[in-house]
């Protein structure tokens, strides 16, 4: 048995503009061909495509998202939880840029943009510099609009069932849909409920899109192709795994088909049309901020679908894995969209392995030795039932399987369903490991401990322990079942007396192997001193 098994750069302004932002690592991965780039327009731009391409960095606990028919639940649920995760976004588009100096106007940003990672570069004047940035993002909503218009003139149009009253005069106040208006004949009148208002125009300064307001300074102007990258808040993905477990040869083995889904919560406040996806998994470091971004709700599910061929395709990267979507996709704003990742691994080999833990891996943790013998006194009956597979390419899987949930279901024979049976999750693993899935608690297997003796010398500075562990299988077949012991007393400790050979793990833990025919009762005695 396997002994591990219950352990669990910067980026630039061309020009005057000069550094403006230290962007993550992909980011700066993204912006360095830039010769390589500016040697594709020489020759013209026909080879140029206007697009959007981004990639998607998750800090998501495994497990800890959970999507509901209603919206976002659990850890980031609505209790104001950032979502945990953010990513890069590139655009290349057609812009008209004054020659020498003007404005330009890039809209269509996310809401929840870092401005200061953002990154300009004309590939048609590799000259044209941004002098000035400005991120815009006082969005028009009534509460505004009105809050622009005190003390000037509109107009306000009641219902009055069948007939409508028109009601012209100065805007005083307006808090929480509560106008006070002074008419033209000089009675001030206060206004609840819904009403319609009639504004002669929109107020300078309020837009209806995050928009990105540049100073550009270039040479040539015209039409242009610009190449622009940021970083959004609001965004991230997870794994969900669906196994459908089989009966094998015995009662210790059997076959799971094995599907995987990726799931991308967007709630950055922006829309990417037919954009290329790439997602990338591992641990990214970035540097702590002040202060995160509150969540939205939640308003659409989309569902993925496109030629299967056309998937995701995984590769090394740098010290990560990055999964790239062969076909565009088009992520909308306050959804939750899900792609497949890879298709359905059939007829995966799988064991079933059943763990008598009865005291638990309690770390000791303390700078003293544990003389309290209730300690060790603890006994729990509970047989934990793990499946445990390799991602290995001989098994039918063989890529690195990013973070996530597992879900176990298992045929019912009698009516051809589903029934779940466990589920779990697992950190990043790399392809040729095992993974290990807990699904729960065994019926028909049991255990029993005991603490048979306990002794405490401390002039010797000594603990001698005695224990006995029973279990038992109630099953109508043959079980093995892997008793696991744990020395948390102290770190020097040796086992003096044992009735049958144990294997030792790590520092602190112990296995033995017991192998039960049905209707079987098999008994483990120990005994371990520790010294300091």
């Amino acid at each position: 048995m396997d002994g591990s098994l219950v352990r669990r750069s910067v980026c630039r302004f061309s020009g005057r503009l000069g550094v403006l932002a230290i962007m993550a690592a992909a980011g700066a991965a993204w912006a360095a061909p830039e010769a390589a780039s500016q040697a594709t327009t020489k020759g013209g731009n026909a080879a140029l495509k206007t697009g959007t391409s981004i990639t998607i960095y998750s800090s998501a606990r495994p497990g800890g998202v959970d999507v509901g028919p209603m919206g976002q639940r659990n850890e980031y649920g609505w209790n104001g939880q950032p979502v945990p995760g953010y990513a890069v976004v590139r655009e290349v588009r057609t812009m008209n840029i004054a020659k020498g100096r003007g404005e330009v106007k890039f809209t269509d940003v996310a809401a929840q943009i870092d401005p200061t990672t953002v990154s300009f570069s004309s590939l048609t004047d590799p000259a044209a510099s941004v002098l000035e940035q400005n991120y815009q993002f006082d969005l028009v909503s009534p509460d505004k609009l009105l809050n622009r218009f005190i003390d000037s003139n509109i107009v306000v149009n009641l219902n009055r069932g069948d007939t409508i009253e028109r009601i012209e005069g100065t805007l005083l106040s307006s808090t929480g849909g509560m106008l006070v208006l002074r008419g033209t004949n000089g009675l001030i009148r206060m206004l609840s409920g819904s009403n319609d208002v009639s504004l002669p125009s929109l107020p300078e300064g309020l837009i209806t899109r995050p928009t990105l307001l540049w100073d550009v300074e270039s040479e040539v102007g015209g039409q242009q192709e610009v190449r622009v990258g940021y970083q959004t808040r609001g965004i991230t993905w997870w794994t969900d795994y669906n196994l459908v477990y089989a009966d094998g040869k015995d009662a210790n083995h059997g076959v799971l088909d094995v599907g995987a889904w990726v799931s991308i919560l967007n709630q950055s406040g922006g829309t990417y049309s037919d954009a290329t996806l790439k997602l990338v998994a591992g641990d990214v470091n970035r540097a702590p901020v002040a202060q995160a971004q509150p969540m939205y709700r939640m308003n659409e599910m989309a569902a993925a679908s496109g030629d299967a061929s056309m998937g995701f395709q995984e590769k090394s990267f740098f010290e990560y894995h990055l999964y790239t979507l062969g076909r565009p996709a088009t992520i909308p704003d306050n959804s939750t969209k899900q792609v497949e990742l890879f298709p359905a691994a059939r007829g995966v080999p799988c064991e079933k392995v059943l763990v008598y833990d009865a005291a638990g891996d309690a770390w000791w943790g303390y700078n003293s030795v544990q003389m309290d013998e209730s300690l060790g006194s603890q006994s729990s009956g509970d047989v934990d039932v793990y499946l445990r597979f390799v991602n290995s390419q001989e098994a039918g899987l063989g890529m690195p399987l990013p973070a996530g949930r597992i879900r176990v279901n298992k045929l019912d024979g009698a009516d051809g369903s589903l029934e779940f049976i466990g589920e779990d999750v697992i950190g990043h693993t790399p392809k040729d490991e095992k993974v290990l899935v807990k699904l729960g608690k065994a019926f028909d297997v049991v255990g029993e401990r005991t603490q048979k003796d306990f002794r405490l010398d401390s002039s010797r500075k000594m603990i001698d322990e005695t224990y006995e562990i029973k279990v038992r299988n109630r099953k109508d077949e043959s079980v093995t079942v892997i008793v696991e012991e744990h020395m948390n007393r102290w770190s020097s400790w040796e086992i003096v007396k044992q009735s049958a050979e144990s294997k030792k793990i790590d520092s602190r833990t112990v296995q033995w192997e017991v192998t039960l025919e049905p209707g079987e009762e098999k008994v483990l005695n120990y005994s371990v001193r520790y010294t300091w």
